[in-house]
């Protein structure tokens, strides 16, 4: 009975000796990936931004189509709600690419910003009830000592609460809900009138500052944005003391 007769490789030369000690393949003559080309290096690999950063971005993109007016107007609507997110990124965005347009921005900002805190000023008269407890859970600013604090201002001095809250980084939407909540201090016409010099002075001092310095401004935001942010809270800080020692 006859056996299979075994095959054999024949003996490997020294060079191929050496290239295979060196980890690369006889057979098929391709070197295999380093362990930095088989690895992206950490450094590659781009963080991803936080929820607010990306959120900013999402905002700014509307300025890019044709729709950047129209969601200034919402924007500024919400922000005077619920909304995290103020309209003066957009403003800044849309005013950069068109500077001579920029009080004009300014003026979509402040309507719609105020036609939002009649908005926020019904869900705190009419709907807080029942959705209170969304907002004090998952809208950022609205805690019971911030609702019991705004409504001891109010008691003291309404109008110039607002419109020290409308000027300001203090998130204005936690006022123009309160103002709902305590209506027995602060009439829908004081919130108006509040909000129109609160408002309109902040958006049209943001439209100075565009109209006369242009893109550096926005420029310093986009490099500076962390900074800038962790800036308006603490000023936001600030202003609910000077409210307290100003009324």
């Amino acid at each position: 009975m006859k056996h299979p007769r075994e095959v054999t490789s024949p003996p490997l030369t020294s060079s191929e000796k050496t290239h295979s000690d060196k980890g690369e393949s006889v057979t098929s003559g391709h070197k295999p990936l380093s362990s930095q080309e088989a690895e992206p290096r950490p450094d590659d690999a781009k963080k991803r931004p936080h929820f607010l950063r990306r959120l900013y971005d999402w905002v700014l993109g509307w300025a890019d189509t044709p729709y950047g007016t129209p969601a200034l107007f919402v924007l500024a609507f919400a922000e005077s709600s619920f909304f995290p997110i103020p309209p003066d990124v957009l403003q800044i965005a849309l005013s950069v690419s068109k500077p001579k347009r920029s009080f004009f921005y300014a003026a979509v900002s402040g309507i719609g910003s105020v036609l939002g805190g009649v908005f926020g000023y019904m869900i705190g008269f009419a709907l807080w009830a029942v959705i209170g407890g969304f907002f004090t859970q998952y809208v950022p600013g609205f805690t019971p000592e911030n609702i019991d604090y705004v409504g001891k201002l109010y008691e003291q001095n309404a109008f110039w609460a607002i419109v020290c809250a409308g000027f300001t980084p203090i998130p204005y939407k936690v006022f123009t809900i309160a103002a709902g909540i305590f209506h027995e201090y602060v009439s829908l016409t004081i919130l108006v009138l509040g909000s129109v010099v609160g408002r309109f002075g902040r958006f049209f001092l943001v439209g100075a500052c565009l109209y006369f310095f242009g893109p550096g401004v926005k420029s310093l935001i986009e490099k500076y944005f962390d900074w800038a942010a962790l800036g308006l809270a603490a000023l936001a800080i600030l202003g609910f003391v000077a409210i307290k020692w100003l009324l």
